[in-house]
């Protein structure tokens, strides 16, 4: 019989005597409890520390840009920016403090490529706010594999409130400064221009580049821009009327050698100087040399009085025409007859002046004009200054022919400059477009006599009471002058129909205090100047018009206009001049 074996059993435990929790082992619990404690406490520490060194490194970066970097600038733009380091650049003003260029703070918009996320988008977006820029060229930027690219320089208020609406993840901007020209294509020529990065590329902001980055004083020019305005609106009038393919003109104060107006046409507003064509970017009163007609003939004539060779009681038989080989010189309008040396000054007989030129001689006519600065470039402060066409070698015909402004071209700034010296009393002040200080010595050298520049001074007021500059007349105004009209050289020879007509003066003639020059390029007869095209008609009256309208602004107020028999007298003086009996008298 098997006998069964009883399995062990476990202890029972005691049942609980009350509600309360079964016991608890308190040694198991305080060794578990600690453990988790201290991991929990580790955690705690460490994640504070990664906050607090995230914290940091924030609050570094920061006090970087706010401090140590350019205020908002991006990384990236700066760094571009680094080689063309934009700084403020001063203030050109003219000589009554008018503000002639300024900057202004803009904004330039650059991409970082890498963060466009769809380049031909994008493109089209900014194509419609920048009407200027082509969405194909815009698209290719931004499709490049670079990390920053320009996409426009010195954008408009409203352009860079626009891109900023677009919201473009990668687009940004770069704070830089723009040039400004107030008064827009009037003193193109002679401010110039600028380039994106403000550095000057031409004019006077490129001859005083270095002065005027980082200036804090105007530079201060001698320019009046309210004679400036003057000038340039006549001669545009004279280039409209006479369907003239351009003009030159200057005024200059005869005593200082201040270019108070300098002016070429065409011009081109320097904000859209891309667009300018090759011919508005010319400077024609600088930079342009042209043979200048029969102004030349106050050279001429005052060197001839100057060294004594004739008087104005002297004269010469103008009543044939002049033969060297092949070369025949001719009056335009010829009297046929003897004339005094008056009568060939304002008469304007080129006979007669190659008379007296050749009575003075080669050596001498060189010597003169060398001495009134029309044989070297003008000394003006500009960059664009043309250097005087000579000839090479300087033969007798050469004598003959530049005694009446033919085969030596000369730039407007030379000749009015030259002109200046010979009515001004007899010295040479360089010309200049900086103002010059109260009270600053003149300085200048002697070229003339003051018996010589007061000759002259009564020649050129006849030429404009009696002769072929009677349109400078202006009613109040004491003006002398000389005209001149000279064929252009094309291919070696001279173009009839294409020439240059001029008009140099001065007011008032017994004490000159302002030469005035105008010049129109290739000028065509009209039916109300009789098919002419020559100085007297084209530039002429410009000047006159000109000498009205400055007059009272530079406080000379206006004389009685003379009478019928007070402008007979000056004809009787002529008269006397060319008998020996010469007396002055300029009203």
């Amino acid at each position: 019989m098997t006998r069964r074996i009883p399995s062990p059993r476990r202890p029972r435990r005691p049942l609980p005597t009350g509600r309360g929790p079964a016991p608890v082992d308190l040694m198991l619990l305080d060794g578990t409890t600690s453990q988790a404690l201290e991991a929990g406490r580790t955690r705690l520490i460490a994640v504070g520390l990664l906050f607090c060194l995230a914290f940091g490194i924030i609050g570094l970066r920061v006090m970087d840009l706010a401090l140590l970097r350019d205020g908002n600038e991006p990384r990236l733009a700066a760094e571009a920016g680094r080689k063309t380091l934009v700084t403020d650049r001063a203030d050109i003003v003219d000589r009554n403090g008018i503000v002639l260029a300024t900057s202004l703070p803009t904004a330039s918009l650059y991409a970082n490529p890498r963060q466009v996320r769809d380049p031909e988008a994008t493109a089209a977006a900014l194509a419609r706010v920048l009407s200027d820029v082509s969405p194909v060229v815009l698209a290719g930027k931004l499709r490049s594999d670079r990390s920053f690219v320009w996409l426009k320089r010195n954008l408009s208020p409203r352009e860079h409130y626009e891109v900023n609406r677009l919201g473009v993840p990668g687009l940004d901007f770069k704070r830089e400064e723009q040039r400004v020209y107030p008064h827009g294509a009037l003193l193109t020529h002679v401010l110039g221009l600028v380039d994106v990065d403000n550095k000057g590329i031409a004019g006077l902001e490129k001859r005083f580049d270095a002065q005027l980055r980082g200036g804090t004083e105007p530079l201060a020019l001698s320019v009046d821009l309210r004679l400036q305005h003057i000038l340039s609106e006549e001669l545009q009038g004279a280039m409209t009327a006479f369907e003239a393919i351009g003009a030159a003109g200057m005024i200059l104060d005869a005593e200082s050698g201040e270019v108070l107006a300098m002016s070429s046409l065409p011009s081109f507003d320097p904000d859209q100087a891309g667009r300018a064509s090759e011919e508005a970017r010319f400077n024609r009163a600088a930079l342009g040399v042209y043979e200048m007609g029969s102004v030349f003939k106050i050279f001429t004539t005052a060197l001839a009085l100057e060294s004594g060779t004739v008087t104005l009681a002297d004269g010469f038989d103008a009543s044939e025409p002049i033969r060297v080989a092949r070369h025949t010189i001719r009056d335009f309008k010829p009297k046929n007859r003897w004339l005094s040396v008056p009568e060939i000054f304002v008469y304007s007989s080129n006979i007669g002046t190659v008379h007296m030129a050749m009575e003075t001689g080669t050596e001498a006519q060189q010597g003169f004009l060398d001495a009134l600065g029309l044989t070297t470039p003008a000394a003006i402060e500009l960059p664009e200054v043309g250097a005087p066409m000579l000839p090479s070698p300087w033969r007798e015909i050469n004598t003959m022919t530049i005694s009446f402004g033919h085969g030596m071209a000369v730039s407007p700034v030379q000749l009015t400059s030259a002109v200046a010296s010979v009515v001004n009393g007899g010295e040479l002040r360089p010309a200049t477009l900086l103002k010059r200080p109260e009270g600053a010595p003149k300085g200048g050298r002697r070229v003339l006599s003051k018996a010589t520049s007061e000759q002259m001074r009564w020649l050129m007021r006849q030429v404009v009471l009696q002769g072929t500059g009677g349109k400078a007349a202006a009613p109040g105004y004491l003006v002398g002058g000389k005209t001149g009209t000279a064929d252009k050289l094309r291919d070696g020879r001279y173009a009839r129909g294409s020439r240059i007509a001029s008009f140099v003066g001065a007011f008032p003639m017994h004490a000159p205090r302002y030469v005035i020059f105008a010049m129109v390029d290739e000028p065509k007869g009209q039916k109300k100047s009789y098919g002419y095209a020559t100085g007297g008609w084209v530039a002429a009256p410009a000047v006159g018009r000109v000498v009205a309208r400055i007059g009272p602004l530079v406080g000379l107020k206006p004389l009685p206009v003379r009478t019928e028999e007070e402008e007979g007298e000056d004809q009787d003086l002529m008269v006397q001049a060319s008998a020996g009996g010469f007396a002055f008298a300029f009203e």
